[in-house]
């Protein structure tokens, strides 16, 4: 159950100049406050109660452990909190069970946590659903009675990020954002957007996921407040067509909303991705009216985000987990709980299969008792008629915000040059955390993050380089993706760069190599661009074992002992198929797929590379002050 992949909200041209205003304000504000917060030890009351991550595998957990580890180091961070690392239970999902207390500030008065739960159905079924059972259920065994103290903030970053694979590697909640002194990232974005949810929220559970951002505004003394016992949901006006592929709250229709920019009202009922009949029928299309906001449109939803859980309401969700045992299949965190809630909640949603990623024999029965056990728990949302939300979940999606669309930028106060050397402050491209030769250039659209480029090297118009050591001289296209990642096979260290068009679709898959002629890499036909590389069909080998062949598990790309050579070979590889010129892969080099690069990931290394930006960036921007 993959969440949506488009903007809802309003767009800036749909928004009044004094509606926009609004936001960028309230915006910054909220920044403010957080920055404010970095590198001093909070307050209680300040901030989240805790900070525990789930990891996908060991290594995983050992790098997402060594980068917040760095963020408190580099106080990127507000000191104080408790931070934790826990994955699901032994079995078919995340992991091993781990918990690591490698940072630690505790006073007799409190003990502060932040929980982010990183989940990843590379080998999981039970979905952010499960993964915030399982999470509710280790913070219980950890903290026991003082749990109903805590106030939590559960962030879902899961998934293979296929559609994202700059993220595969270190997770979507590490992806750079260029904003802030020091850089953040999407960690830290979060965290800053709810900054004001923590002293206005009852004890409990904030559920949000880790590759949107929902900006809003407050008027006068309004404010969002998390106080109402059951669920308490965040809705964003959007159009019916966006209210299609998103959850959509039905509201009683005899109470009119007003003007105001914050509203709460009780929710009657929750539908999933409905249809446009679905939602005039349930009495979910509301009439566009004037006031602090507008649409283009003359009828209207409201579509979900973010929801809050109280703490008794978390504790029922406890027994849940008991009465169910190990999951088996995928329950959504946002489908099957909140179709469960309101008055007019049904079980019929429950035998509804139709935007199922991996359907299993049990999911009918447990959605019905999830049904049973919320029945009657109250839904309240809180109406942010001045809000905007964007999803940047796939790789044509963060470009278009960061790179190429004026309306986030302008909204966040985005930078075309964050953190980084020699990169010009041109709008309309995006440099993060990198280091650049005066002498290089970046096309309009272009994303480059954590990356050398050396002197007379190009990044080609919409293209994403990341990760990667650019060669003087050597020209990246347009329009592609490229990505580097260092690997241990064999007990040997080396280097793979991916290299993708941006409209490539990673995850189709055929049914067997046969048909791989269906597969599209960088325009042309996967055999038409193996002959290119002086291979064969028979000669191309499909990772993981899994049904289908997909361009995720294709072996195209190759081993290289050190970082430049791994990116030069692949680009000459990128360039041959996008000319149809001839080139031949050298003999005896393997030949490895996204999917394998992951399996075999050598995660230090790559966040030694990083640091290693991070020491040179400062230290330029030392030298820079002084002179």
């Amino acid at each position: 159950m993959e969440r949506d992949t488009r903007q809802i909200g309003l767009g800036t041209d749909s928004m009044s100049q004094e509606s926009v205003t609004k936001l960028q304000k309230a915006t910054k504000i909220k920044i403010g406050k957080f920055n404010s917060l970095r590198a001093r030890e909070v307050q209680p009351g300040e901030f989240w109660d805790v900070v525990a991550v789930t990891a996908a595998d060991e290594s995983q957990r050992a790098a997402y452990e060594l980068q917040v580890r760095q963020k408190v180091a580099r106080k990127e961070l507000p000191l104080g909190p408790h931070y934790k690392v826990f994955s699901d239970p032994p079995g078919p999902k995340i992991g091993e069970a781990v918990y690591i207390d490698f940072f630690f500030f505790f006073t007799t008065k409190r003990c502060v946590i932040i929980v982010i739960v990183i989940t990843t159905n590379m080998t999981c079924f039970q979905g952010n659903g499960g993964s915030t059972l399982y999470a509710l259920q280790q913070l219980n065994d950890i903290y026991g009675k003082s749990l109903e103290r805590l106030r939590v903030i559960l962030i879902h970053a899961g998934g293979f990020s296929q559609r994202l694979p700059s993220a595969s590697a270190l997770g979507k909640i590490f992806t750079a954002v260029p904003l802030g002194d020091p850089l953040y990232q999407m960690l830290e974005l979060k965290l800053a957007l709810y900054v004001d949810f923590p002293c206005r929220m009852k004890p409990g559970v904030l559920v949000t996921c880790a590759d949107d951002i929902e900006l809003y505004s407050t008027g006068g003394d309004e404010s969002v407040r998390f106080d109402q016992p059951g669920f308490t949901a965040l809705a964003h006006p959007s159009s019916l067509s966006v209210g299609t592929t998103h959850g959509v709250f039905v509201l009683d229709p005899d109470k009119k909303s007003g003007h105001s920019e914050v509203e709460n009202v009780s929710c009657l009922r929750f539908l999933h991705k409905p249809s446009i009949d679905e939602m005039r029928d349930s009495g979910a299309v509301r009439k566009s009216r004037g006031g602090c906001f507008s649409l283009s449109d003359t009828e209207f939803v409201y579509t979900d985000s973010t929801y809050y859980v109280d703490f008794d309401t978390g504790k029922s969700l406890l027994g849940l987990l008991e009465e169910l045992g190990p999951l088996h299949c995928e329950v959504d965190a946002y489908g099957d709980f909140l179709q469960a809630l309101g008055p007019r909640a049904t079980v019929d949603y429950t035998s509804n299969t139709a935007n199922v990623t991996k359907e299993e024999d049990s999911l009918v029965e447990i959605r019905r008792k999830i049904f049973h056990l919320l029945k009657g728990t109250p839904l309240s949302v809180i109406l942010l008629n001045n809000s905007k939300f964007y999803h940047i979940g796939t790789t044509s999606e963060y470009l278009f915000h960061l790179a190429r669309d004026g309306a986030l930028r302008t909204e966040l106060g985005l930078l075309s040059s964050a953190f980084s050397l020699n990169a010009d402050e041109n709008p309309g491209r995006c440099v993060m955390c990198s280091v650049l030769d005066p002498a290089c250039s970046v096309g309009a659209g272009a994303v480059v993050e954590y990356s050398r480029l050396g002197a007379g090297a190009s990044v080609g118009g919409g293209s994403v380089v990341s990760g990667c050591w650019v060669g003087a001289g050597l020209s990246v296209p347009g329009g592609v993706f490229m990505h580097s990642l260092s690997v241990t096979r064999g007990h040997r260290a080396g280097f793979v760069t991916v290299a993708f068009g941006i409209e490539d679709d990673l995850k189709r898959g055929v049914e067997a190599p046969s048909r791989m002629a269906e597969l599209k890499l960088f325009g042309v036909s996967l055999p038409e661009g193996l002959s290119r590389w002086g291979l064969k069909e028979g000669e191309l080998r499909f990772s993981g074992g899994a049904p289908g062949c997909s361009l995720w598990n294709a072996c195209l790309f190759p081993v290289c002992s050190d970082q430049q050579s791994s990116f030069s070979l692949s680009l000459e590889m990128l360039q041959a198929a996008l000319s149809g010129s001839a080139f031949t892969v050298p003999k005896d080099t393997p030949l490895v797929s996204m999917r394998e690069s992951l399996e075999c990931k050598n995660l230090e290394e790559m966040l030694t590379f990083r640091r290693g930006l991070y020491e040179d960036i400062t230290r330029g921007k030392g030298d820079n002050q002084s002179s």
